[in-house]
C-alpha cells in the first residue's frame, strides 16, 4: 500500500507567469500522462486558458529530492469558463492515487477559489465516472450532461 499522506504535501497557487519553466513542464506533463495517455484520449490540453487560471500545485518533497508535483487544479473566477468561479484539470499522479491526495486537493482548491474570489458557488465539468468523488465535496450534479472527447461529462455546482 501506498504510505504517501496529503499531510506531506505543500500547497501554492499561482498565475500561469509566475510558474518557472520547470514548473510549467512538470505541470504540462501530468496533465498529458493522465488525460492523454492514461486514459486514451487525443485532445487539445492546451486550450488558451491556462494564461487565465490560477494553478495550484501540490508537492511532496522526498529527502534529498526537490518537491515533485503529485496533485494540480486550475482555477478560474467567475465569467471565464462558467457564470459561475470553475476548477479544473483536476489531477493526481498516478503514484499518489488512493491516498487520499485527491481529496486534499479537492479540498485546497475550493479554499484557494473561496480566498482568492470570495466565497461563492463553483461549477466543474466533471468526468461522469467521478460523481460520488465530487458529491463527497459538496458538488451535486445540475443535470447538464455532455459528452467532451469522448468522455460522459456531467456539470455539478457547489453552492457556499
Amino acid at each position: 500500500m501506498n504510505t504517501l499522506a496529503p499531510p506531506t504535501l505543500a500547497w501554492r497557487h499561482l498565475p500561469l507567469v509566475a510558474l518557472t519553466a520547470a514548473e510549467l513542464y512538470e505541470v504540462l506533463q501530468l496533465r498529458t500522462e493522465v488525460f492523454v495517455v492514461e486514459q486514451n484520449c487525443v485532445f487539445q490540453d492546451m486550450d488558451g486558458a491556462d494564461h487565465l487560471a490560477m494553478h495550484l500545485l501540490g508537492t511532496q518533497t522526498l529527502p534529498g529530492r526537490d518537491g515533485r508535483l503529485v496533485a494540480y487544479a486550475r482555477l478560474f473566477p467567475a465569467g471565464i469558463k462558467f457564470a459561475e468561479a470553475s476548477i479544473g484539470r483536476v489531477v493526481t499522479r498516478a503514484s499518489a492515487r488512493g491516498t487520499g491526495v485527491g481529496h486534499a486537493l479537492m479540498h485546497e482548491a475550493i479554499v484557494a477559489v473561496h480566498t482568492l474570489w470570495g466565497v461563492q458557488p463553483i461549477r466543474i465539468g466533471a468526468q461522469a465516472q467521478l460523481k460520488a468523488f465530487y458529491s463527497q465535496h459538496g458538488f451535486v450534479d445540475v443535470g447538464l450532461p455532455y459528452v467532451e472527447d469522448g468522455i460522459d461529462h456531467l456539470e455539478m455546482v457547489r453552492n457556499p
